[in-house]
């Protein structure tokens, strides 16, 4: 359940990107991206507070566990990277680490820049840490990380929370190799990939019984109508997750209650909704660790090394670019 994008979040794009999401003949769809203005990071946050979602204590407990073998993996002067942070909360048992060793330079970067400035703010108390926030989306972010870095810096790029399960298969891979043409020969990135487990299990992490998820994934409805005007009436919509077994991931859905009209002054739309109709919002794919490290060789990496959670079965792989 997490962050993927591939441009610049404005509401001029929101509004083109509803627009073409919701004509869609087959299923409407709206970017995942989108789910995360300042109430829905601040939402996503306190989903990962919830018992049901294991996936963040995993990648939090591998991080803590090895966070000394990770930094005895990168070479002296690594400059780190994270590709949308969030509050940095994990992050900071490996900066911590690191920063302990000797000064280390991070760059958060995320969508939101109220994130940004949570990340910062939690990650004061490190010695040795200089933070530099870069507030934009994965790739233009990436690319302003390694322009700040110092010359000949190596650059260590995290992805965390198993957010490239977020993309289409074909989509995850494009995304590696954007990455990795961005990077320079031995640069490091550290992917985050939660693994395939039974379905109830997932089911329940993706529709807690607190209901925070249904309000994370309604709060999409909440800023259509407060950045683009439309006219969505919350208590007509539910929240629906699914897992999809041909596919292996999870979907999340916006499941329209009634028959019903909604127009969407900015995207220039009015729309109709059949009773259980849904707005598709984000899918969370679940890997096989072995098919991890095959996908990052694939696309000009090679895997270093391989943690895995078995409490959540859930996978670090630390990349080396080639």
């Amino acid at each position: 359940m997490l962050k993927p994008s591939t441009a610049t979040n404005t509401i001029s794009e929101f509004a083109a990107d509803v627009r073409e999401g919701l004509t869609q003949n087959d299923q409407k769809e709206i970017p995942s991206k989108y789910l995360y203005d300042d109430l829905g990071s601040k939402l996503f946050e306190a989903i990962m507070l919830v018992p049901e979602y294991g996936l963040t204590n995993a990648d939090e407990r591998l991080l803590k566990k090895y966070a000394g073998a990770i930094a005895d993996r990168l070479p002296d002067n690594t400059v780190v990277t994270e590709l949308g942070c969030g509050s940095g909360k994990k992050t900071r048992w490996l900066l911590e680490e690191l920063a302990r060793r000797q000064p280390t330079t991070f760059f958060p970067i995320d969508i939101s820049s109220a994130a940004i400035e949570q990340c910062q703010w939690g990650l004061e108390f490190i010695s040795g840490l200089e933070t530099q926030g870069i507030t934009g989306s994965y790739l233009p972010g990436l690319q302003e990380a390694t322009r700040r870095r110092p010359q000949g810096a190596p650059l260590l790029v995290l992805f965390l929370g198993s957010t490239l399960g977020n993309f289409k298969p074909e989509e995850a891979g494009d995304f590696l190799a954007e990455v990795r043409s961005l990077l320079e020969p031995d640069d490091r990135f550290f992917l985050s990939t939660d693994l395939i487990k039974p379905a109830g299990q997932l089911l329940a992490a993706y529709d807690d019984p607190l209901g925070v998820t249904s309000a994370f994934n309604l709060n999409l409805l909440t800023r259509m109508n407060c950045e683009l005007g439309a006219n969505f009436d919350l208590s007509q919509f539910g929240h629906l997750a699914l897992f999809n077994h041909d596919k292996k991931r999870i979907e999340m859905h916006i499941l329209s209650l009634s028959d019903q009209t909604v127009t969407i002054p900015e995207a220039d739309l009015t729309v109709d909704f059949r009773k259980d109709e849904t707005i598709w919002t984000e899918s969370s794919h679940k890997f096989i660790a072995e098919d991890v490290a095959a996908l990052g060789e694939e696309h000009g990496f090679r895997c270093d090394t391989q943690w895995v959670d078995e409490e959540w079965p859930f996978a670090q792989t630390l990349f080396v670019a080639e």
